[in-house]
Parts: structure tokens; C-alpha cells; sequence
């Protein structure tokens, strides 16, 4: 999983963008039009969204959204997450340098990113450096960790202009100060974005969040600000890392490189999530297997526990 971001997230056509995506026009904040907005042309896959002026973004043009054929806008996921897997095989097979793998990895996540805001999906959330990671080579820690640096810094302007918010999630104390004063500025500066929340994992693993999530509520309970009695499932969602987000628990995980695993990620938020694994390596996952991720999510029945009617 382990990943950097670099992202030039200017979303807008270029070689190294997919060159086969369906044309769209979108508001601002596509995503918080609601379900009555929706009206359905005579072809089942043109879905024109509306603005009626009730809600934020009011005032924008009518917005056209033309999905890919076998794709239901009221059925599409609001948060996916991935698990960017396989940078370093991809590297290796093609007898390049590892940085090469993530390079070209950075490529394809800023292709998904740029899906993600056509086809309205809310939050995406991406596992860019877990918490094991840090006992991968010096030297090529060191690089991801400058290279994410670099990055973020970089795209600052592409973040805002395109509208998109960034989270950082994860155990930051063991970042360097520099990393760590930036990710503040970049989450200020970008906090009021709307047309899709970036969350990225770093030094993260669900076993540290939920963990983390117990001591503070170890210490609200030490306090005197709650009892052992007020302790549930909502408290703890609460005090867990996706806290920053209205959709915390992900619709769609996707892994790449064939591996069948979660990796430890978001532990307690994936208990409904629904599971895809493509065997492409990450830096060769592209648009046609994303649509499929999306298309089999959507032929899924998300029971939740209950009875098959």
C-alpha cells in the first residue's frame, strides 16, 4: 500500500489522463443535489441534474451528467476507498527504479480523482502509507515522505481551483514537523471545498485508529464527561479519524494487484462495505475497471445484516 501523493489534480484533459470518459458539466457542489432533483431523460444512462436553487450552490448552470451505459446515478457509491497496491512490482517487472512505480501509480490516482468528481462521488478515500510501512527501507521512506511533501505543496493552487477538500488521516506525530505544518495549512485552506473530499491515509492502520478512538473516550470517562454505560457504536465513530467526513463508512473498497486482503485499513469503518479486487497492479488500473467496480457494486444487495426479501 505503500504510496505517495503528488497529484496535479488540474482535472483537465491531457495525455495522461483517460482519454475515453464520458463528456460531463458539472455545479461546483454536484454532490448535494438530492434524490428529487433527479430527472431521467428517455435513455437510461442521460441523467440530467437540476438546481433549483434551495441548497448550496444555487445560482449555477443546469449541470449535464452523462454516465457510462450500466451506471445508475441514484446508485452510485458515495464513498470508495482503495488500496493502491502494487507500485513496487510494477517497477520491477519492467526492471525500473521503485520511485518509477510510484510515479506512474501517481498518474492513475489522478485519473481516478478525476473520475470520481464526473461521476458525483462524495468522498473517496485512498491508503497512501500505513503504519507498517515505516519499517521499509530508509531510503525509500525518506523519498515518499519528501515526494508527498513536495506535492502537496505543489498542488495547492489545483486543489482550490478545482474545488476539491483534502483530509489527512493517520498518525501524524510521526511525520516531520515541516509535513505535518503543511497538512494543517492545506486542510484549512481547503476545508470549505465541496466537490470531493480527498482523504488520504498516512502512517495510518484501523487497529491505531480504533485505538486511539478508545483513549479518547478512556480519558472523556476519567474526566467525568461520560460513563462507561454511554460508551456505544456512535461514540466510537466519533472519536475515529474519519471524523472529518458526513460519509465515514465507504460504500466500495477496491484493492488492485490480485491480493485478497484489507491490509488493515479502516477496520471499523468497512463492516458493510462492499469488496472489489482487480488483478491489475495499481499503476495499470485504469477507467474500464473502475466502471467495473462501480457496475458490480452496483448489482450488489446491501442487506446489512438483514433478511434477503
Amino acid at each position: 500500500m505503500l504510496f505517495s501523493l503528488s497529484l496535479s489534480l488540474s482535472l483537465s484533459l491531457s495525455p495522461t489522463t483517460l482519454t475515453s470518459s464520458p463528456r460531463f458539466k458539472f455545479h461546483s457542489c454536484p454532490h448535494v443535489l438530492p434524490p428529487n432533483r433527479l430527472r431521467a431523460s428517455s435513455q437510461a444512462h442521460h441523467v440530467i441534474l437540476e438546481d433549483h436553487g434551495s441548497f448550496a450552490g444555487a445560482g449555477a448552470a443546469v449541470e449535464e451528467n452523462i454516465l457510462p451505459a450500466g451506471l445508475r446515478t441514484e446508485s452510485m457509491p458515495r464513498h470508495v476507498a482503495l488500496v493502491m497496491d502494487g507500485n513496487r512490482r510494477w517497477a520491477r517487472i519492467r526492471g525500473l527504479p521503485v520511485g518509477s512505480g510510484y510515479e506512474a501509480g501517481v498518474r492513475t490516482l489522478r485519473a481516478i480523482v478525476e473520475l470520481c468528481c464526473k461521476l458525483g462521488i462524495r468522498v473517496l478515500s485512498v491508503f497512501a502509507f500505513s503504519s507498517e510501512n515505516w519499517f521499509r527501507p530508509q531510503v525509500e521512506v525518506d523519498f515518499l515522505m519528501e515526494l508527498f511533501e513536495r506535492g502537496m505543496r505543489d498542488e495547492m493552487g489545483s486543489l482550490l481551483r478545482e474545488n476539491i477538500r483534502i483530509s489527512v488521516i493517520g498518525d501524524s506525530s510521526k511525520l516531520s514537523r515541516s509535513l505535518q505544518e503543511l497538512i494543517t495549512r492545506t486542510e484549512e485552506a481547503t476545508k470549505t471545498n465541496c466537490r470531493l473530499q480527498l482523504i488520504v491515509a498516512v502512517s495510518y492502520s484501523g487497529q491505531y485508529d480504533i485505538v486511539q478512538a478508545c483513549k479518547k473516550i478512556a480519558v472523556k470517562v476519567k474526566d467525568g464527561l461520560i460513563e462507561p454505560n454511554d460508551i456505544n457504536e456512535s461514540l466510537i465513530e466519533q472519536e475515529l479519524e474519519t471524523n472529518c467526513t458526513k460519509f465515514p463508512y465507504p460504500d466500495l473498497l477496491i484493492r488492485t494487484s490480485g491480493e485478497l486482503r484489507i491490509s488493515n485499513f479502516l477496520l471499523w469503518q468497512l463492516a458493510y462495505t462492499e469488496l472489489f479486487f482487480a488483478q491489475s497492479l495499481w499503476p495499470d488500473f485504469g477507467e474500464v475497471e473502475f466502471l467495473e467496480a462501480l457496475k458490480a457494486f452496483q448489482q450488489r444487495q446491501r442487506r446489512y445484516g438483514g433478511r434477503d426479501f
